[in-house]
């Protein structure tokens, strides 16, 4: 199914305690429907010292957000948008901001 979201998109935040922020996609995990975005929804992660890590403390990292509450960045107006898919005449489909009508980008066809 087509996501209205992908990775390297720049979203907003229309739900939740970081409401109204703005970001980019880091990665999208389909199977919980859930997407992490650069910025957003970060917590702290306490560790211990290691090898990876050899003084510890506190790191902060960003935990994924449910797709629902992400919407595109117009890429003309600079505003949130509903996204629509089309299919072009060549038959590929295609990604398009509702409120100008660019285009996102295309849908590559699954497994």
């Amino acid at each position: 199914m087509a996501r209205h979201v992908r990775k390297g998109d720049v979203v907003v935040v229309i739900a939740g305690d970081d409401k109204g922020k703005t970001g980019e996609v880091l990665r999208i995990d389909p199977k919980s429907g859930k997407c992490v975005v650069q910025g957003v929804n970060r917590v702290y992660r306490h560790v211990k010292p290691s090898r990876r890590n050899p003084q510890g403390g506190r790191i902060q990292k960003e935990m994924p957000i449910h797709l629902s509450n992400v919407l595109p960045v117009d890429p003309k107006t600079n505003v949130r948008t509903r996204v629509g898919f089309r299919t072009e005449a060549d038959g590929s489909k295609v990604r398009i901001a509702r409120k100008s009508g660019q285009v996102l980008g295309t849908v590559k066809k699954g497994k």
